[in-house]
């Protein structure tokens, strides 16, 4: 990530965690993540992982896309990358993301919050996908709509596969 979006996160992050009348430490804590990474981060010093970025949208109780919405930049690591297209405003909240994963790629994504539901559409490429114990496999055009509040994966094979997400939260208590 550029140095201007890690700003710009970090600078959302506290304004979103300071919101919640949260210590550093209490964040931190609560996201299983070291206080001074949870600093960094806040000061754009920090080079956060997705996973950390979710898990800290998910102890803030927000969805991934309010954490992410202002960096117009795809976030990545390890071969995945993800953009947040749209949020919408309405309830339940639905976020929609462009995602794009490299050949021989698992990505264990952590559930999401309670109620979350995910659906992904091929737009090139295959993999499997879904619940860790439940994936399938996916081709250009398949859609897949899976419970996301438990632990799910993506997994490439030979070839790059590029999807369409959408995550609506039906936990009301999401929408900031």
């Amino acid at each position: 990530m550029d140095k201007l979006s890690l700003s710009t996160l970090g600078q959302h992050l506290q304004t979103l965690r300071r919101a919640r009348g949260w210590s550093l430490s209490q964040l931190a804590t609560a996201a299983g993540i070291a206080k001074s990474n949870l600093s960094r981060l806040e000061q754009g010093d920090g080079n956060p992982t997705l996973d950390t970025i979710w898990r800290l949208a998910v102890q803030l109780n927000v969805p991934f896309g309010t954490l992410v919405a202002p960096i117009k930049v795809p976030l990545g690591e390890d071969g995945v990358e993800v953009r947040l297209l749209d949020q919408g405003q309405d309830a339940p909240r639905v976020d929609a993301y462009w995602m794009r994963c490299a050949p021989h790629i698992t990505r264990h994504a952590e559930a999401h919050s309670p109620g979350a539901r995910e659906s992904l559409t091929v737009v090139s490429g295959r993999l499997e996908a879904g619940p860790e114990n439940e994936a399938r496999a996916l081709s250009a055009g398949d859609t897949l709509s899976f419970e996301a509040d438990q632990p799910h994966l993506y997994r490439t094979h030979d070839t790059w596969a590029t999807l369409l997400m959408t995550i609506v939260y039906t936990d009301t208590e999401a929408v900031p």
